[in-house]
């Protein structure tokens, strides 16, 4: 693999939040980085009006942009996932869906709430970068 992920002594462990704490990329490796991906269709229409919904599809949806690049979820070292009106009870279906596309070496991860995205129905965002090995 092209990259380490670590989660320290004295620091919490957040692989059952669905991330890691902190990640490592060998010099003289390609990044590719992935625009923020929602819930969309390849009309771009969103295909749930459920939350979790909307999350399952957009990790489907980063895996298919990685694997335009000959890669898969298991190269990526960071996600930022922005959240329309976070609340507690949006982490479950975001940690079980990394534990789905991760299983216990998820990437480093930022959760951002914010009051809206591009469009009204989109309700869920991430953002992705991998490693090339």
């Amino acid at each position: 693999m092209a990259h380490t992920m670590v989660n320290p002594d004295g620091l919490h462990d957040p692989v059952p939040f669905g991330y890691s704490h902190t990640a490592a990329v060998p010099a003289g490796k390609e990044l590719v980085l992935i625009a923020g991906q929602y819930g969309s269709g390849p009309d771009g229409a969103v295909v749930s009006a459920d939350f979790a919904g909307q999350v399952k599809r957009t990790f489907h949806n980063i895996g298919v942009a990685l694997a335009a690049h000959g890669l898969d979820l298991g190269h990526v070292v960071q996600l930022r996932t922005y959240v329309v009106d976070h609340d507690v009870t949006k982490l479950g279906p975001i940690a079980g869906a990394v534990r789905e596309g991760w299983g216990a070496k998820p990437p480093t991860q930022t959760l951002i709430g914010v009051a809206s995205l591009a469009a009204p129905d989109v309700l869920f965002e991430v953002e992705a970068l991998a490693v090339r090995p």
